[in-house]
């Protein structure tokens, strides 16, 4: 098991992402973005440079946090979109020698018709592009159609052959479950059970819903049962990647929210990974780093 994490809740400049990376010990960041813009889109230049500051300090990425298929797409725009995220993304992932890109099944429609056909029809080429250049796509469960239960997770599983899960831990604590009528919210700990054998990558995440305000805390403070699920991962052996998204400093999907100053950010994800590592000290879980080195 290693840790990683979203370091662009720390910093959006590259250096500032390597610096608190290194000062938790770690060695690996789950690229999102860098200067504002989605690493599968910055300029050619741009990820040049970027690639060499990660080489010079011997830092790796170890998933791409795609915008593939996110929230912010509609599975009514044109396929030719995420076509071209994937086949920018390729190139760039070998170049960093990561095997992991995060992806999702676009936004939720409203009302009950989800175009689940013509999502599965999309998913099933994106993955296959993926999978057949040595990739694993891991889907998000977030504001997507994936995300609206367990059971369309597992939905989307038995539709898209080769796809694995990344088991968001605080997504259920604020999302409805769809599968129901009663509208109550997601249960983290039978989200986690239900599709535990598909899982290939985890993000750490701690929240709470109180009077339909969404909160982030550091894990173990919130609803998620962060606590419990990685006891459940350590049991069970896993030993995968465990890579936080703290969500405190800024929420990475909400323009709106407040922002924290470069200091408070840099200095909330740092505490962030501290706890998480505190949290699996008690355990007895042990990272190891990023590619064994």
């Amino acid at each position: 098991m290693y840790l990683t994490g979203f370091a662009d809740e720390a910093s959006q400049d590259p250096e500032k992402q390597i610096q608190v990376t290194k000062e938790l010990g770690w060695n690996a960041i789950e690229a999102r973005s860098v200067w504002g813009t989605n690493i599968h889109d910055i300029s050619e230049k741009d990820f040049e440079k970027v690639r060499r500051i990660l080489g010079d300090a011997k830092v790796r990425i170890n998933c791409f946090g795609s915008t593939i298929a996110n929230w912010s797409k509609s599975v009514g725009d044109p396929f030719d979109i995420s076509i071209a995220e994937v086949e920018r993304a390729i190139p760039r992932m070998h170049a960093l020698d990561t095997k992991l890109i995060r992806i999702m099944s676009y936004a939720r429609c409203l009302g009950e018709e989800q175009n689940k056909e013509e999502r599965f029809r999309r998913l099933r080429e994106i993955c296959k592009r993926f999978i057949d250049s040595g990739i694993t796509p891991v889907h998000e469960n977030c504001m997507n159609f994936g995300g609206m239960s367990w059971c369309h997770s597992l939905e989307l599983i038995d539709n898209v052959p080769g796809m694995k899960l990344v088991f968001d831990t605080g997504n259920p604590v604020i999302s409805e479950d769809c599968s129901k009528k009663t509208g109550e919210t997601q249960d983290p700990v039978e989200f986690f059970k239900k599709v535990k054998k598909h899982i290939a990558y985890i993000h750490i995440k701690d929240a709470r819903l109180e009077n339909g305000a969404e909160s982030f805390l550091y894990p173990g403070d919130g609803d998620a049962s962060i606590p419990q699920i990685l006891q459940m991962l350590y049991d069970a052996n896993y030993q995968g990647g465990i890579s936080i998204e703290p969500h405190m400093a800024s929420v990475f999907h909400d323009p709106n929210s407040a922002n924290a100053s470069a200091d408070q950010s840099y200095a909330i994800y740092l505490e962030y990974g501290r706890r998480l590592m505190d949290l699996l000290e008690k355990i007895g879980y042990e990272p190891e780093l990023y590619g064994g080195s």
